[in-house]
């Protein structure tokens, strides 16, 4: 992945960011058809650090998270099957069993 985006992937994980190997569920935009299919789970991957959203509508504060799926998924554009993706954290919520939980 540091060879497609030209630069190291950050190891530094941001206070109070969701833990590696927290189970999430991915969620549809409340506003548009996107950026999913379907919502699924998956688990936020240690590949990196969640890292600032940048782009121009991201929220103040924002993150993005590397989420490995439970199964491969399609993007609202029937781009994929992907089985790892970069999420933004609104996109997330938080299931229960992931690291700091049974």
């Amino acid at each position: 992945m540091e060879y497609v985006l030209g630069r190291p992937l950050s190891q530094a994980w941001p206070p109070g960011a969701l833990a590696p190997g927290s189970r999430v569920r991915v969620v549809r935009a409340r506003d548009w058809d996107g950026p999913w299919q379907f919502e699924f789970t998956g688990v936020i991957d240690p590949m990196g650090a969640p890292e600032p959203n940048l782009h121009a509508q991201a929220l103040d504060g924002e993150l993005m998270y590397w989420v490995t799926f439970d199964a491969p998924q399609r993007d609202s554009c029937g781009d994929g099957p992907y089985r790892k993706a970069q999420i933004w954290d609104r996109y997330l919520r938080a299931e229960t069993g992931g690291p700091d939980t049974p």
